[in-house]
């Protein structure tokens, strides 16, 4: 099988090294791809936003299989331009990308489908913005959330409890040329779960819980993702299966009542709160850093999940099933990020984080003319590691974060510590039994 997966970020680097890892593995073709990607793929000059030269080079490669990773491209159409050119595509259309590209008509289908989710009004003059967080945040409820109406990289949102800060970035957002949305703020902690769908059917990922904040303890501005894990031991059991049930299959069918099929992966960005599953946001496509640590964990074939969607028939697709071992990835952001960011400087390092229990997977990276490794992103290097539990899966990861030599970068110290030392405090409380016990051996 020869594949074709369009992007050049950390996301893509993680796709690619999972189908890398199928047997027998596909071709593998990048565009652009990045330093990492290479080693797996053989990487086109093609931009993530030239969809003519994407076009061309499907026609030249024949690939069996596109899988379009960024959001950028889904919304402006790449996955159309390639389905007419009689292409195979794992990514939704323009239209069923709205989900992402607009939060508020994701908050009209999730209406008109009964999807739980935040209360929040979309305001689009300054006018409006004083009498639309009075109706989302009553009795001066705070924190409050204010949301750009479109793609920001993840970089969109502000939750603040100050209201001058929260009208401040609504009014930039605004100044801007776009609309906002002001919603309700959502108590409980925060899952992603990925459900591949083919426009009609549904299979969900392993879930996963990602670390938005810039610094350790949730402090700093939001930014695209510090951090993530994988599994979720304090989740309750039939977590997956209400989402499916509340969540995935009604936005599906909604869409498909609209002649709109969503053929890809549906990104449930979740809270737990205290009257239940709610969604927080839409994605149309694999989240990153999440995909890092759920992908680790996937021990099922890959490629053929995607082709079956991409092809329309999950139906006789097989469940994934999934290595018992915990993921834990650790972003290392360039000096700056999320504000302004540095690029340029050059990385090392990175042979200490390799080993059988951990990896690095490139998101901003990039090969100079002396063949030297520099930043040229924000989230510039991920590291996974894997291990029994999250406590040894954090510790590679933290390890191999810190043997990475960036000039002015930070990475956050805290990702899944308060899940591994939950699940470490509730097996002190409730060891397994021993022959001691008189159980069996």
């Amino acid at each position: 099988m020869k594949i074709l997966v369009i992007g050049s970020g950390g996301r893509e680097h993680a796709i690619i090294r999972r189908l890398a890892a199928d047997r027998p593995a596909p071709e593998l073709h990048a565009a652009p791809g990045n330093p990492g990607i290479a080693e797996l793929a053989t990487c086109h000059d093609v931009a993530v936003g030239d969809l003519d030269a994407q076009v061309s080079l499907a026609r030249r490669l024949a690939p069996d299989l596109v899988v379009i990773g960024p959001e950028a491209p889904l919304v402006a159409g790449s996955a159309d331009r390639l389905r007419e050119a009689g292409f195979t595509v794992f990514g939704p259309s323009a239209a069923a990308a709205r989900l992402e590209g607009s939060k508020s008509w994701a908050k009209e289908i999730m209406a008109t489908a009964g999807v739980p989710t935040a209360a929040s009004v979309t305001v689009t003059t300054l006018e409006e913005l004083d009498a639309g967080l009075d109706r989302v945040n009553p009795l001066g409820d705070v924190p409050f959330v204010v949301k750009a109406d479109g793609l920001a990289a993840g970089k969109g949102v502000v939750v603040t409890p100050e209201r001058d800060g929260a009208i401040a970035h609504a009014q930039a957002v605004l100044a801007a040329g776009g609309s906002v949305v002001l919603e309700e703020f959502l108590d409980g902690p925060e899952v992603s779960l990925f459900c591949v769908s083919d426009g009609n059917r549904v299979l969900p990922l392993a879930p996963a819980q990602d670390f938005k904040r810039a610094l350790d303890d949730d402090e700093g501005p939001n930014t695209g993702g510090m951090g993530a894990y994988s599994p979720l031991p304090w989740a309750p059991e039939d977590l997956v299966d209400e989402v499916i049930r509340t969540v995935a299959r009604p936005t599906i069918d909604e869409l498909a009542a609209r002649e709109i099929p969503f053929v890809g992966v549906l990104y449930c960005g979740l809270a737990l709160t205290s009257r239940g599953v709610r969604v927080v946001e839409f994605n149309a496509r694999f989240g990153d850093p999440e995909t890092q640590v759920v992908l680790e964990r996937l021990a099922s074939p890959f490629a053929p999940l995607l082709l079956a969607a991409a092809g329309g028939d999950l139906g006789d697709a097989p469940a994934p099933s999934w290595h018992e071992s915990a993921a834990v990835t650790v972003v290392v952001a360039c000096a700056g990020y999320p504000a302004e960011t540095r690029t340029g400087d050059v990385i090392t390092g990175l042979e200490a984080t390799e080993g059988p229990a951990t990896h690095v997977i490139h998101a901003g990276t990039a090969r100079d003319e002396d063949g030297a490794l520099r930043s040229a992103g924000g989230r510039v290097l991920s590291v996974v590691g894997t291990g029994e539990d999250l406590e040894a899966a954090r510790a590679l990861a933290l390890a191999g974060a810190e043997a990475i030599s960036l000039e002015g970068s930070h990475h956050r110290h805290d990702i899944a510590r308060t899940a591994a030392q939950d699940a470490q405090a509730a097996q002190a409380a409730h060891p397994a039994p021993t022959p001691e016990d008189g159980s069996p051996a």
